[in-house]
């Protein structure tokens, strides 16, 4: 099997299975054990301010370890690629967590702010309905571009090998790549290199959201409210998805106790929104993963 192949029957069983409970309550997930290596080398290598040549050296050697490791299971054949690969994206998962808060929603606000606060980092405590919506709608289209369009993208072009070093460093980023006292310098390598990895996944997750919602022909406009937020790459799909289903996202969120005035993504977008936009964020997040399915049967037949 070709490696488009591979990827077409991995995202079909991905979409099929999702993250078998059963099987991760026995067993550590991939994700779980990549975490546990970036602690390791945090607590070994990072004892309080690490530098920047400390944090470069773990970066170096999860990915090396990574590479290493893809490359050995991908010589074990195809039916072991398609299973690892299925296990390591997310499209199931994560259409699971974002309709929970409709659903949390349709029975109460604090179904809906229960169920937002297992996908959010900010604070739920005090946001209303539009607000809980919004939330889960741009965490929909961040982690499709991050646990689907990505892990795929780079499957592609590096098989098992790219997808592992992928993932070690989106993990890494996770949980070392922040401006704190501890990470400052220590993390900076993980989150560059994430921001390089994710450049243009996250602009072909935009495309991909924008063509069948016919919002394509506003590119530019999506490329300037992407422009405005803090990550070089999680406002693409977040503007996508704004005017694919024609709401306002961002906006004012508090983190830490402490209102932010972050500017608003889709400003023309409703804001007054509740459990119909999510269902129709879902609906993108399927459209999505279609059109990717069909570029991969694409490579697949001819490439």
């Amino acid at each position: 099997m070709n490696t488009a192949a591979i990827l077409l029957c991995a995202l079909l069983l991905d979409a099929v299975m999702g993250e078998p409970k059963w099987l991760w309550d026995r067993i550590p997930h991939p994700a779980v054990l990549m975490g546990r290596a970036v602690a390791i080398l945090d607590k070994r290598l990072n004892p309080g301010r690490g530098g920047l040549a400390a944090g470069a050296l773990t970066l170096v050697l999860l990915m090396g370890a990574a590479f290493l490791l893809g490359w050995g299971l991908s010589q074990l054949g195809g039916v072991v690629q398609i299973l690892l690969t299925a296990i390591l994206l997310a499209q199931r998962s994560l259409v699971q967590h974002v309709r929970a808060v409709a659903d949390g929603l349709r029975i109460s606000l604090g179904d809906g702010r229960r169920a937002v606060a297992m996908i959010v980092s900010r604070d739920t405590a005090a946001m209303d309905r539009s607000a809980v919506a919004r939330s889960a709608i741009e965490s929909a289209a961040e982690n499709l571009s991050d646990g689907v369009i990505a892990p795929a993208f780079w499957f592609l072009l590096g098989g098992l090998p790219g997808l592992m070093v992928y993932k070690v460093v989106n993990t890494a980023d996770s949980m070392i790549g922040y401006r704190t006292p501890r990470y400052e310098y220590f993390g900076k390598a993980a989150a560059r290199m994430d921001d390089v990895l994710n450049w243009l996944p996250a602009r072909l997750t935009c495309a991909l959201i924008a063509l069948p919602a016919g919002v394509l022909g506003s590119w530019r406009e999506i490329a300037g409210d992407a422009g405005q937020h803090r990550s070089p790459n999680a406002g693409w799909p977040e503007a996508a998805m704004a005017r694919a289903i024609n709401v306002a996202l961002a906006g004012p969120r508090a983190y830490d106790g402490r209102m932010q005035n972050f500017p608003w993504v889709g400003a023309t977008g409703a804001r007054i929104i509740g459990p119909e936009a999510i269902d129709a964020a879902v609906h993108k997040l399927w459209q999505t993963w279609g059109m990717m399915l069909g570029l991969v049967l694409l490579f697949a037949l001819f490439g």
